[in-house]
Order: structure tokens, then C-alpha cells, then sequence
């Protein structure tokens, strides 16, 4: 163990223990991780105000719309789901430490995994009382890789995965590799927010629905789904043999005044067990590009199945940096996640008073991410028209490649122009902002668009600003 029990430490979170008795460690991943245990302000105050400039970096969320657009085209990118903040700086510290160990050689995963699930128990014990056996918890590369583990266990080829949408479009990439098909029941919406439809949800199960990918908290709608919810649509997918897939990625980032209720804390323990919760650092810390996440269950025989389909190709900074955001990480999310909650406020108060073409509902519950009815934008750039004139110059283009019409078509097929996405080119173009168009997110994104807001108040400013001056522009 190299002059340090680990397994000891991780279960007290002694940070002062890890700090000190890691100094003379031998292995690289416990002192990086303990290099950065107290790296924090003087003040105790996190810096969210500084934009950072995140262009050049290859990022998605910037560098991929000047690809898309062009050179200028872009300025703001509010659209994938990651925040532009710096590092939070134990991240970075800890980072920093491991470069200075020279090689790359295989990870001990035989010693690392136990100091991974103990930290990431730890820490869900600490923040939502939830007790998770670190031997039930699987590591992964990332959500999708663990929920596509699930999918080939209990959904076979061309059987249905229930979706309540609108939800996270990364799901259907899911189904695809998995060829399992999306069966989408929309939410309902009344009085400016989303409910779950029960009964809708249950006339939806057929004999070759199997799984069901739960979005908790929800995303794009930002519902906090309440213990009676979960329970009351855990009990319907218990009754159908239909197992839960809760994918919990976004419960760091619940808004002031709103709770999450994980599933696993469900009192129907028949219901828990008859499901899987995947988790991770990544989107609490933007740390996606690491590819380090984690999911578990109460079933032992779902996790014998389900961990037999996984396959782990983690890395050693990925390790590290899940180890100290864990390790390190709650003040820091704690001043980020009421930064960003304000971020919200400030969002849904400045549409509301200035952008009168744009409809919010209810403030989100959670997530960083707001959804915004742009249906009147898209009346009055003609949207529909556009996206009409799109697809037949693209159907013409295909029906010139002749004998490979088919396979042209099917390509038209799969990326048919929607007025969301014509909403989304018109605002790259006019207000050099891009955000994600709503039909992605499935049955209910129609007129809406997904706007990240995980950033600062100064750039969030900018980005509506400008949206607000391209749609006076339209008299």
C-alpha cells in the first residue's frame, strides 16, 4: 500500500491524512490527488466572472461552430452541455503533480478502481445521503458507455427503449449503436411546466420494451422529479418487467430552494432494485473530455449481467481528475452551483423584459440549460419555408447522384432541415450565438431551442444582448 491505507482514508474523506501521508507515497495517482487537497482561495471565494477564452482549444462547444458556420461567424457557444470555466484549481493541481512522473505505462487498476468507488461512495454519502456499496459500483468511460452496457444486456436488437421526452439527444446516438429503437412519450406542459404523463407512459409498453432511460434530474426541461414521481413511474416499469436506467448526471447542479431525490433513496426498495443509476464527475466538473464516469445497483444479479458487458478503457488523468474533484470538489461546486442558479434568474428576468419573441416557462429546477419557446422567431424569420427550401435542394442534389439515389435519400432522411435548425443557423448568422435546436431533444422539442447557460454572468449577458438586438432588427 506504499505507506498509506487508502481504503481507510477514503471512507473518513481525511483530507489532512491524504496530504500528509501521500507526500512519501510511491504511487503517482494518491499524490497528485493529495497535492491538491486544500487548493482554495484566500477569500474561500471561487471566481465564476472571469470569462475564459475557450476558442482554439478544439472544444465542441466553440471551436466545432466556427467549423460548422465559419471563421467570425460564431463568438458565443451556448449549445453542448459542458461550463466554460477554468478548471476548478485541485483539478489542475492535481494534474499538474502527475506530469511530473514521466511515463504513461498501464494503470494498476486493481489498486485504483477501490480508491475510486470509496471516493465517489464518500461523496454521495456526504451530499445525498445516499449508501452505496463500493463493490455494486461499475466505473466506465463515460454514461454512454455504461448505458449502452445495460441496453445490450436487456434490450435485444430492434426492441423499444422508453424516452419521455423531450430529453437528452445523446440517448438516441445510444439506441443507434445498440440498434434498439427510441419510443418517445412526451411530457405534458401546463402552467409553465413539464409533468410526466403516467398513463400515456404505460399505454407506450409493448411486449419487446425492455428499459426505460431516465433523465433525473431532466434534461432540457430541468424538472427536479419529486419522490412521488419516481416512485409512481418505477412502479409502472416494475409491473412491465421494464428496467430504469436513471441517468443522474446532472444532480450537482439543482437550483436554490430545489431538492433531487436520487432513485436508489426511493423507499420502494423493490422499485430501486429494479434499476441502474449512472453518475459522473464530468458534468459537475466539465471534465467530459477525461472520460471517467461510474453507474451502480442494488441487484446483484443486474450488476453481475450489466458488468459483464462494460468495458472500462479509462485513463490515469481521467482517474485523477475524478479522484480530486471527489476528494476536494465541495466548496467549489457548492459557490458554483448557486452561480449558476442565479444564471437562471438572470435568464428567465431578461427574456421576460427584453426579448418578447422568446416564451420561458417556469424558471428550471435544475441543470444549467434553459429551454425557450422560440416559436414566434421562427414565424417571423419564416423558418418552416427555409427549412423546406433546404430539403428539396438537398433531395434535388441527391436525385442527381442517379443510381445511388437510395442510399442519397436515406442521407437526406437522417439529416432532414427543421425550422429549429433554420432557428439556429439564424441566430449564428445574425447574433453570432449558437444554440441547439429543439427537435433533437425528440417528441416536444418543436419550437424550442436548448440554451447553455453554464458560464458567466458577463458572457451570458453578451449572448442575450446580442439575440435581443438581431430580433429588433426585424421591426
Amino acid at each position: 500500500m506504499h505507506g498509506l491505507n487508502r481504503r481507510s482514508f477514503l471512507r473518513n474523506a481525511g483530507l489532512t491524512a491524504l496530504a500528509g501521508a501521500a507526500a512519501g507515497s510511491s504511487n503517482p495517482l494518491m499524490a497528485a490527488a493529495a497535492g491538491s487537497a486544500f487548493q482554495v482561495p484566500a477569500n474561500g471565494k471561487y471566481d465564476f466572472d472571469t470569462t475564459y477564452n475557450r476558442f482554439g482549444s478544439h472544444s465542441t462547444k466553440f471551436d466545432q461552430q466556427i467549423r460548422v458556420y465559419g471563421k467570425g461567424s460564431v463568438e458565443v457557444g451556448m449549445g453542448i452541455a459542458d461550463i466554460d470555466f477554468k478548471a476548478a484549481p485541485f483539478i489542475t493541481d492535481a494534474l499538474n503533480a502527475r506530469m511530473k512522473h514521466e511515463n504513461w505505462g498501464y494503470l494498476d487498476m486493481g489498486e485504483a478502481t477501490p480508491m475510486m468507488t470509496e471516493a465517489i461512495a464518500a461523496w454521495n454519502k456526504k451530499h445525498y445521503g445516499i449508501d452505496i456499496d463500493p463493490n455494486t459500483m461499475v466505473l466506465s468511460a463515460g454514461v454512454h458507455p455504461g448505458i449502452i452496457a445495460a441496453l445490450l444486456t436487456f434490450s435485444p436488437r430492434g426492441s423499444k427503449v422508453l424516452l419521455q421526452t423531450p430529453t437528452y439527444n445523446g440517448f438516441y446516438s445510444d439506441l443507434t449503436f445498440t440498434q434498439t429503437k427510441a419510443e418517445d412519450v412526451p411530457l405534458k406542459f401546463a402552467n409553465g411546466k413539464f409533468a410526466m404523463d403516467f398513463e400515456e407512459f404505460e399505454k407506450r409498453i409493448s411486449v419487446d420494451t425492455n428499459t426505460f432511460i431516465l433523465c433525473n434530474p431532466q434534461n432540457p426541461t430541468g424538472n427536479c422529479w419529486s419522490a412521488e414521481d419516481l416512485t409512481k413511474i418505477g412502479e409502472i416499469c416494475l409491473r412491465h418487467r421494464v428496467i430504469v436506467l436513471a441517468d443522474e448526471i446532472h444532480c450537482d447542479w439543482v437550483g436554490k430552494g430545489q431538492k433531487y431525490t436520487p432513485f436508489s433513496s426511493l423507499d420502494n426498495k423493490d422499485v430501486v432494485n429494479n434499476s441502474i443509476t449512472y453518475k459522473s464527475a464530468s458534468k459537475s466538473f466539465s471534465l467530459a473530455g477525461m472520460k471517467c464516469a461510474w453507474f451502480f445497483t442494488t441487484n446483484p444479479e443486474i450488476f453481475k449481467v450489466t458488468a459483464a458487458n462494460n468495458r472500462a478503457s479509462l485513463n490515469t488523468l481521467g482517474m485523477i481528475s475524478m479522484q480530486a474533484a471527489y476528494a476536494g470538489g465541495g466548496d467549489w461546486m457548492t459557490q458554483c452551483a448557486s452561480y449558476l442558479s442565479d444564471n437562471q434568474d438572470f435568464l428567465n428576468s431578461y427574456i421576460k423584459s427584453n426579448i418578447p419573441m422568446i416564451k420561458v416557462g417556469n424558471r428550471q429546477e435544475a441543470t444549467y440549460l434553459g429551454w425557450l419557446d422560440t416559436t414566434q422567431v421562427a414565424d417571423r424569420i419564416g423558418a418552416k419555408k427555409m427549412a423546406d427550401e433546404a430539403n428539396k435542394t438537398a433531395e434535388d442534389a441527391a436525385a442527381k447522384m442517379g443510381t445511388d439515389y437510395s442510399g442519397a435519400a436515406a442521407m437526406v432522411t437522417r439529416t432532414k432541415a427543421t425550422p429549429e435548425l433554420m432557428v439556429e443557423h439564424w441566430f449564428a448568422k445574425n447574433a453570432n450565438v449558437q444554440i441547439n435546436p429543439g427537435t433533437s431533444f425528440g417528441l416536444g422539442g418543436q419550437n424550442h431551442m436548448r440554451m447553455n447557460i453554464g458560464t458567466s454572468r458577463k458572457t451570458l449577458k453578451a449572448a442575450l444582448d446580442s439575440m435581443s438586438a438581431s430580433l429588433k432588427k426585424l421591426g
